[in-house]
């Protein structure tokens, strides 16, 4: 099929070129040739142990199906894999590690443990994809040093079970969730991620869910770009309803239905979590025990002012959309930063040459430059960011609906 193949090349060789080329432009900076001495996987941060687990279960996952005669299956876990955790979530959460100009502790291990995902999958794509499998397998050992002359002499990778943390995969994968619902109601919101949010609310289940959540926090404000997240638990900011299946229930209750519709209808905040938790709960109707299964009714979460709110399962979380001018100010202050670092792609400028930028005053963006002046220059490598009356030069950008000349220089 060749629309398959053209989705193919788009989505998993697109995506695992744009990740080679991101690790290769930094190391090549860095002199990265994974010949530094390894660091140990257990004493490595939570992101790389966790790729690292999932690189070890989808060693195992692709072994199982292949002898299992099941290639389709092992191409689509590989697939899966390097677009979802490498690319979409790894990558994208380890960006600012790779920055720093001095090869610290951490900027060492997020460099061996993207060089190890990519070297593997090279090995791993080597029976279903020999040629590209060869070209970047060769790539990656022409500077690192290998015995092995070709991908397909090489041996194939085995899981190591000491690597793989299962629990650490399933609160990554919480912490993938509540990303994408949040991101989701961004979306229903027409609110850039670059814009910073105040607040995440989420009814936690148990207090398992709760640690669960509580270790992952930090990387799920970071991925939906907002400032706190809290655990509520019946305060009005998320408000459940709850109604009858009534071709379930009816088949129950008979002529008992509509007081059942009644007690199910009335339900309390506390009844409905109670419900949600247990799978059941049983409620009095006219003298009789009526049991309530969750697949007997529909939950769902209503929008409080200032809220908007998300379920997915047994997940819940609303996300607090106002913004205030302290987080619009900041949001026009990322926004320039995006800006600056696309002119200076277009400029041709190295990753690290340092620049000096000049904005033309405009009353919809002086305060957020003046306010977040420092994080701005530190974002995009300005050793001076000042507001101008007059602006060199003919590069105009739209910033919170005002249009403003904006100036680059290479120092």
């Amino acid at each position: 099929n060749e629309e398959g193949v053209k989705e193919v090349t788009r989505s998993f060789f697109g995506k695992l070129y744009q990740t080679y080329s991101f690790f290769t432009m930094y190391a090549n900076v860095d002199g990265f040739t994974f010949a530094e001495s390894m660091i140990p996987v257990a004493e490595r941060p939570e992101l790389d142990r966790w790729i690292i687990s999932e690189l070890n279960s989808l060693i195992k996952d692709v072994n199982d199906c292949l002898n299992d005669y099941e290639p389709t299956k092992a191409g689509r876990l590989i697939q899966d894999f390097v677009i979802d955790n490498v690319s979409n979530w790894f990558v994208r959460l380890s960006r600012k590690r790779f920055w720093g100009s001095e090869m610290s502790k951490d900027k060492l291990s997020a460099y061996q443990t993207l060089y190890t995902c990519l070297e593997t999958v090279a090995r791993l794509i080597a029976p279903f994809a020999p040629f590209y499998a060869e070209r970047l397998y060769k790539d990656m050992t022409s500077v690192t040093g290998c015995k092995y002359s070709s991908v397909h002499l090489a041996q194939f990778p085995e899981c190591d079970e000491t690597c793989v943390d299962k629990e650490l995969e399933f609160r990554m994968e919480l912490a993938q969730q509540i990303s994408s619902m949040v991101l989701a109601l961004r979306k229903k919101e027409a609110l850039i991620v670059r814009q910073p949010l105040q607040k995440i609310a989420i009814p936690a289940a148990d207090e398992v869910m709760k640690s669960r959540i509580e270790a992952v926090k930090q990387l799920i404000l970071g991925e939906v770009n907002v400032k706190e997240l809290v655990f509520v638990e019946g305060d009005g900011i998320l408000v459940k309803k709850i109604k009858c299946n009534f071709r379930t229930l009816g088949k129950k209750f008979g002529k008992l239905m509509k007081s059942v519709n009644e007690a199910v209808t009335n339900m309390s905040q506390e009844q409905i979590a109670v419900l949600e938790k247990n799978g059941s709960i049983t409620l009095q109707v006219e003298g009789v025990d009526a049991l309530i299964e969750l697949a007997d009714v529909e939950i769902f979460s209503e929008d409080v002012p200032g809220w908007t709110v998300a379920n997915e399962g047994a997940l819940t979380v609303a996300l607090d959309v106002e913004v205030t001018d302290d987080l619009r100010r900041e949001g026009i202050a990322r926004e320039i930063v995006k800006k600056i670092q696309a002119m200076r792609k277009e400029s041709g400028f190295d990753i690290v040459d340092r620049i000096a930028v000049e904005i033309a005053s405009n009353e919809a963006t002086d305060a957020a430059v003046e306010q977040f002046n420092a994080y701005i220059c530190n974002q995009v490598l300005a050793d001076e960011l000042k507001i101008s009356d007059n602006v060199d030069g003919d590069n105009v950008v739209e910033l919170d609906n005002a249009v403003v000349k904006l100036s680059v220089r290479k120092l």
